[in-house]
């Protein structure tokens, strides 16, 4: 283990950061796997508000995910799906394509509180189907919430360029 490592964390004791944006996007979430000093899984603890979601609708090509929710109830979208969850519900999200893009929205009146966990990846890539949107991620432990990472781009697929854009032929 190294100094850093613990061999167990107590949900009640983490501290949450919160995060909100605009009128669909709120959270308090904590970092599982950094309090216990994981570098190979990503684990957060995540209570999302009645209404709100954590964020757009998504699909990682590096990373798999898998949500565990522990209390409250919503609406998991999954590709061109929607499902009912509650407490007691395990939920995946595979690396992929559309068909795996995900979100998990609190449909119900009390918050809606989940583990979030992850393999991570050194570099993901992140698709936004509902916008057209593209995100590109690097940094192993860095925290890469909203665009914070050693390196993140986000484009959108119609302003892509050719491979020798600005090339000069010598």
């Amino acid at each position: 283990m190294n100094k850093e490592s613990k061999a167990f964390v107590r949900l009640a004791d983490l501290k949450t950061e919160k995060f909100s944006h605009g009128k669909s996007y709120e959270s308090d979430d904590a970092g599982i796997a950094d309090a216990l000093g994981l570098t190979k899984i990503g684990a957060a603890y995540t209570v999302v508000p009645p209404g709100k979601t954590a964020c757009p609708f998504h699909v990682h090509h590096g990373e798999d995910e898998m949500f565990i929710v522990l209390s409250g109830a919503g609406e998991y979208r999954f590709g061109e799906t929607k499902h009912h969850v509650k407490a007691g519900d395990v939920l995946g999200a595979p690396i992929g394509g559309p068909e795996y893009a995900h979100q998990l929205w609190n449909t119900g009146q009390e918050p809606l509180v989940y583990i979030a966990i992850s393999s991570k990846a050194d570099i993901d890539v992140c698709e936004y189907p509902d916008t057209g949107k593209f995100a590109v991620m690097s940094g192993r432990g860095k925290p890469r919430r909203h665009g914070s990472s050693w390196f993140t781009y986000n484009g959108r697929h119609q302003n892509s360029l050719s491979y020798f854009d600005g090339d000069k032929d010598v």
